[in-house]
């Protein structure tokens, strides 16, 4: 910092707040630090006390809090983004189109770890819709080592390789085949109320339903009826019911005898730990596509929120799926059935 006479002030940057205060109107800052103080400025700053002014004293190797907050959002900013402009050492980014949000925890780590440097991010793994705030970057202090904020940024790449810490994946288009299960509903003992849940799910995207068949507990037809969606090019096949360890329950059953490569038969979600996620591939030339086969337990007909809440936006941003990022949905994976849902902005399916 150095001192300098306010009326040379112009193109100095204030290392700390002015504050104004007007009995009984205002009394507040009226400058706030980081301010570039302007022509115009000088009288205001006159106007409150100030003939002498501590501004920011430019020197080799220190950057200033924006200087330094370019360099945190460097970090961030990935690919269908924008950014605020830079203000007090802060920047925001935002969401340039609906997708999903993906977080590298520990490139995000590395760079908190440091110290006077932060970002805030909001969790990965969930649906962000166009406009939504994805994060905030920001440098404590007025002023930081260059060299402090150089190594927090090789810590970050060694950790990302090279990536930004966030990304988003837009949603897709998708066709949907839904192959519906149970004897109870296929002789009409009573009535379909899974298929409606199921294709409002769908409704919050971009989809189309191209194809829905109804079967009794017999797994070679249902075996059939999805090998048919795939062919007529849905995307995505559903298949509801039948998902228990009874033995009259053959959507498993029907599921491998596809050929898709089984992920998971369970997760540790309830609602959901029955639920069963597969890919086929379909060779089509040289463009191989994948289908997403998905077995969904009971609950997802009745409860609010379950594990397909968690999974649906990962295959609508055509972000696979492994086992181990579904075993990772244990801590945080028990729904708490709360009287008023307040889905996603809860604790379900958001663990470390």
């Amino acid at each position: 910092m150095k001192l300098i006479r306010t009326v040379d002030a112009e193109g100095a940057v204030l290392c700390h707040d002015i504050t104004q205060i007007i009995k009984g109107v205002t009394k507040d800052a009226v400058f706030r630090k980081g301010h570039i103080v302007t022509k115009e400025d000088i009288p205001v700053l006159l106007s409150v006390g100030k003939d002498q002014l501590y501004v920011w004293e430019k020197k080799e190797g220190i950057l200033h809090e924006n200087e330094a907050a370019e360099i945190l959002c460097r970090m961030c900013e990935g690919p269908h983004m924008s950014r605020s402009e830079v203000k007090e050492g802060k920047i925001e980014l935002r969401a340039e189109c609906p997708g999903l949000l993906k977080v590298h925890r520990g490139g995000l780590r590395a760079v908190n770890r440091f110290g006077q440097m932060m970002i805030a991010t909001r969790h990965g793994g969930f649906a962000v819709a166009k406009g939504d705030k994805l994060a905030g970057t920001r440098i404590i202090p007025l002023v930081i080592e260059e060299e402090k904020m150089r190594a927090a940024e090789k810590a970050c790449m060694a950790e990302t390789g090279g990536h930004p810490i966030l990304s988003l994946r837009p949603f897709t288009h998708k066709k949907v085949g839904i192959v519906t299960t149970g004897n109870e509903v296929y002789y009409g003992r009573i009535e379909d109320t899974f298929t409606p849940v199921i294709k409002e799910k769908f409704a919050q995207f971009d989809t189309e339903i191209i194809d829905h068949e109804i079967w009794n507990d017999d797994d070679t037809k249902v075996t059939a009826s999805i090998l048919k969606m795939v062919d007529e090019g849905a995307d995505i096949v559903c298949c509801t019911g039948g998902m228990s360890v009874d033995p009259d329950d053959k959507t498993p059953l029907a599921i491998k005898n596809t050929g898709a490569r089984i992920v998971s038969y369970g997760a540790p979600v309830l609602p959901g730990a029955m639920f069963l996620l597969a890919y086929y591939t379909v060779t089509e030339g040289n463009n191989p596509r994948t289908v997403t086969i998905m077995g969904l337990p009971g609950c997802v007909m009745y409860a609010r929120r379950t594990i397909f809440d968690l999974v649906l936006p990962h295959v609508m941003a055509d972000d696979e799926i492994t086992a181990e990022d579904l075993s990772s949905y244990g801590e945080g994976g028990l729904c708490l059935n709360c009287p008023v849902c307040t889905f996603p902005n809860c604790g379900f399916g958001k663990g470390k």
